[in-house]
C-alpha cells in the first residue's frame, strides 16, 4: 500500500476541527502523512513583532489540532506547517503541489 500524503488546513474555527475529525475517520490509512497546514495573512507593512506573534499562534493553533489527533490515533504521521502569506488560497495550493499531495482538507 503506498503511503498517502494528506493536508489538513488548520484553521481556529470548529469547521475546520470537524475536518479534521473527519479526515482521521474517514480518509487517513495506517503509515499515511498527515501535514497540518496553517496559512497567515501578513502584510509588508506588519511589523516583524506582530508577524512573530501570528506565527507562534499559528504554531499553538497547529499543536492543538496534533492533540486531536494524537488523542484518536497513536503513531500518526505529523508534519506542521505554518506559513505566510498576502493571499491565502494560492500559498495554499502552491504547499499542498510541493507536498505531492493526493488529498486536501479544508473546512
Amino acid at each position: 500500500m503506498d503511503v498517502r500524503k494528506i493536508v489538513v488546513v488548520v484553521e481556529d474555527v470548529d469547521v475546520s476541527r470537524s475536518a479534521l475529525q473527519w479526515s482521521l475517520s474517514n480518509l487517513l490509512r495506517y503509515g499515511d502523512l498527515l501535514t497540518l497546514l496553517h496559512v497567515f495573512s501578513a502584510t509588508k507593512s506588519m511589523s516583524k513583532k506582530k508577524a512573530r506573534m501570528l506565527r507562534l499562534q499559528g504554531y499553538q493553533l497547529a499543536l492543538s489540532f496534533k492533540e486531536i489527533c494524537n488523542s484518536n490515533f497513536f503513531n500518526t504521521n505529523i508534519e506542521m506547517i505554518v506559513t505566510e502569506e498576502d493571499r491565502e488560497g494560492r500559498k495554499i495550493v502552491a504547499m499542498v503541489q510541493e507536498i505531492g499531495a493526493s488529498a486536501l482538507v479544508v473546512g
